[in-house]
Order: structure tokens, then C-alpha cells, then sequence
């Protein structure tokens, strides 16, 4: 395991998380080198996390960089082979990481290995899966041994450093939601590979963001959705489908955003506008300057 210790880092990026949710994790990996990217600002959070665990950089962004550019900024501060990257939510033990370690070095051409997740109550949950494009419902695989899958969940992926910044590190037009289908997709271009480690376990659950307030959740959720969504059809230049369906849909969503306003139902209301306003940035920043 001492080999372990020198040649991962382990990178962090958090929004809103507990201390809780952050120290479940960390509790298990306190022999490696940690980087963590705070992208709340919590100076708070960050006093009580130093004060538990060694953390080697703990940086602290002073507005919402999103997942893409936090991500990237971690992997440039890391002086290690390889990086291990983890959401605060996703507990995995050093045998695990182990596994992951010994099947990066096994595999030819792979450029991302991910362990097999599973909920609280040990069933096994989603983490790799095909691309969006191919139009296959998203399922837990029911694995039998290590897959090559098309994407694998950011939640935890390890990857030699000079291996993901030769393919172009993560995209930074993407907030949160869709860089994992994005440098799935380009991974696959180049003919290499992400393994599904049928042996390295580790807990998480998806879908579960950690903003407290419920309206700025909504806004959150339904506007990087929409907004990464858009953005991955165009650049995959796939399909323009996903535009065109909710051009058509534009009227109606903000004549509901409108009425469910008036009603004081401002968490429905949130949701609408979200999808709005998202539609109008890609409009202004991708189709116009196309057209």
C-alpha cells in the first residue's frame, strides 16, 4: 500500500457538503495526499475539515466554478501519476482503491478506471453505462466480471495525470451534468478505454445534490441540466433534436412559468424558468454565433 500513498492524489470538489458527508470519506483515506476545491466559499468548512484530517491543499473558491474547471484546477495542483477522483458522498476503502490501481496498470489503452457502487443497504447501484446518444435506458449493469463501459459517473475515477491532459482534461463548458458523457465520448473517439472494476466496491448513491435551499435546488438542477444537455448535442453534433424539441416547447413552458408564479407554487414555477433561461443562453452563446 505504501506505493499507493506516493503515487495517487485525491481530489475533492464540494459544494455545500457537511462536514458529516466529507469526514465519512475522508476517514478512510487518510494515508493519501488530498486536494480539495471548495466551490461554496465556506472558510467555516474548511477551519473544521484541517482540524480533522491532513489535507495537503485545501483551496477555496470564492464563486461557483462548477465541476469541470474545479475538477481540472485540482488535477494541475496534483504532483502525482495518478489522480484519484472523488465526490465527498462516494466511501471507498484503500483495498478498493487498491483494485483500481492494479487494473489501470493491467488494462491497454485504458485512460479511466471506476469502481462497481452500491447503496446503504449493499445493492449494487448505477455507475457505468453507454453514451446518451446510443438511446439505451440508463440501468444498473448487471456486471460479472470488469466491463468496458462508454462513461463512468465522476463520483470516483482514477486516471494517470498526463494521460487525461493529453486527451484534453474535462470540458469547462460543462457546469455539471453531462462531462462525463462528454470525455466518455472523446475517450472512445481516441480508441481508448474506461473499465468498470467489477471488484473495487464503493458506496454512493446518485442524484443527490446537497443545496439546502429548495427554490436555488430547482434553479440549480433544472438550469445546468438543460443548459450541459444542449451543449453536449451540439458539440457531439449527434443531433440537434434536444434544441429544436424544446424550441417547439418554449410557449407553453412560460406560459406555465407564468401561471404556477401567480399561484405561489414557486418551486414549480423555479423549475420552468430554469429550463428558460437555460434555453436562451445556448440560443445566444452557440446558436447565433453559428447562424
Amino acid at each position: 500500500m505504501l506505493e499507493l500513498y506516493s503515487k495517487i492524489t485525491i481530489t475533492i470538489v464540494l459544494y455545500q457538503e457537511s462536514l458529516e458527508t466529507i469526514s465519512k470519506s475522508l476517514e478512510n483515506l487518510k494515508s493519501f495526499k488530498i486536494i480539495i476545491i471548495d466551490n461554496a466559499n465556506d472558510l467555516n468548512l474548511k477551519n473544521k475539515v484541517l482540524s480533522k484530517f491532513n489535507v495537503s491543499k485545501y483551496i477555496v473558491n470564492k464563486k461557483n466554478l462548477g465541476f469541470s474547471k474545479a475538477t481540472n484546477q485540482a488535477i494541475k495542483l496534483s504532483n502525482s501519476e495518478y489522480v484519484l477522483n472523488l465526490q465527498a458522498d462516494c466511501i471507498i476503502l484503500e483495498k478498493d482503491i487498491l483494485k483500481l490501481y492494479e487494473a489501470i496498470n493491467k488494462y491497454e489503452d485504458c485512460i479511466i478506471v471506476t469502481p462497481t457502487f452500491y447503496n446503504n443497504k449493499l445493492d449494487m447501484t448505477y455507475n457505468g453505462g453507454p453514451l446518451p446518444e446510443k438511446k439505451i435506458k440508463i440501468k444498473t449493469l448487471n456486471l460479472e466480471g470488469d466491463t468496458c463501459v462508454d462513461i463512468a459517473t465522476t463520483a470516483a475515477i482514477l486516471f494517470k495525470k498526463k494521460d487525461l491532459i493529453e486527451i484534453g482534461l474535462f470540458d469547462e463548458d460543462f457546469f455539471i451534468y453531462f462531462p462525463d458523457f462528454e470525455i466518455g465520448r472523446r475517450i472512445m473517439i481516441n480508441k481508448k478505454s474506461i473499465i468498470q472494476v467489477y471488484q473495487s466496491k464503493a458506496t454512493h448513491e446518485m442524484g443527490n445534490l446537497k443545496i439546502r435551499n429548495k427554490i436555488k435546488k430547482t434553479f440549480f438542477r433544472y438550469y445546468f441540466y438543460t443548459l450541459d444537455e444542449l451543449i453536449y448535442y451540439h458539440k457531439s453534433k449527434n443531433s440537434n433534436n434536444t434544441y429544436y424539441f424544446l424550441k417547439k416547447k418554449i410557449l407553453i413552458l412560460s406560459l406555465k412559468f407564468i401561471w404556477n408564479f401567480l399561484i405561489f407554487r414557486f418551486v414549480k414555477s423555479t423549475e420552468y424558468f430554469a429550463r428558460i433561461l437555460a434555453f436562451y443562453r445556448f440560443k445566444i452563446k452557440y446558436v447565433k454565433k453559428n447562424t
